[in-house]
């Protein structure tokens, strides 16, 4: 099923802070246009009360007295302390990892082409693979997947999946007298081998000699 966004989930049946989906969709690691001339000026940095978009540490002299997190990156993927972001929001049930020897959650799905073998536990929502027994791989995939949008298509396609079991099972087995008949019919069709005849026996039993010449080998039937 597509993992898609946050945006997919207005009638999310869970109360999320206001300022989740616009952190999900903020583009970090950029260079700070307010401070481009300014040393380390990348903006990693993320204001909840403001939600005005991403700071480099030169913004946070405006934000002192804010709330705000850091943004890191893993892969080319964002990631948040899992130690930064329980004080804000419950993170249960998304996969964790360690990066730097600190525990770090992803902010968006990290869609994989197909999950690896022997995996029994994937991502609810983009399915992708996870380690331990967590329903989602991402702070996105949580909020797409608590929608009752969501669970409302996820349980339409598990009758659709289950309706076209059971059509299939009828069909393949069906009335097993009628699959008798059926194949009494098959039967029916395919030629037997003749028994032998006695002039066949006579034939397999009479010595070569020397072959004779039909009298009328030489005429032609036209029809």
């Amino acid at each position: 099923m597509g993992g898609g966004g946050p945006d997919e989930e207005d009638n999310n049946n869970e109360k999320w802070p206001p300022w989740l989906k616009p952190l999900l969709k903020e583009q970090f690691f950029v260079q700070c246009k307010l401070h481009i001339e300014s040393h380390k000026s990348e903006c990693n940095m993320y204001c909840l009360d403001c939600m005005n978009g991403s700071l480099c540490s030169f913004c946070l002299a405006y934000h002192r007295d804010h709330n705000y997190i850091q943004i890191r990156r893993s892969s080319y993927h964002d990631v948040i302390r899992v130690s930064e972001i329980q004080k804000y929001l419950d993170i249960s049930g998304v996969q964790t990892y360690v990066i730097n020897s600190a525990k770090v959650v992803f902010l968006n799905e990290r869609p994989q082409p197909r999950p690896g073998k022997g995996v029994i536990n994937t991502c609810e929502v983009c399915d992708r693979s996870l380690v331990d027994n967590f329903r989602f791989c991402s702070l996105g995939c949580k909020i797409v997947g608590t929608s009752k949008d969501f669970q409302k298509k996820k349980r339409q396609l598990a009758m659709v999946s289950s309706d076209s079991e059971d059509s299939y099972s009828s069909s393949s087995h069906g009335n097993p007298r009628k699959n008798d008949d059926n194949n009494n019919k098959v039967r029916s069709f395919s030629p037997s081998t003749p028994p032998p005849t006695s002039v066949n026996y006579r034939n397999a039993k009479r010595r070569k000699g020397i072959p004779q010449r039909a009298p009328m080998a030489g005429l032609i039937i036209q029809y």
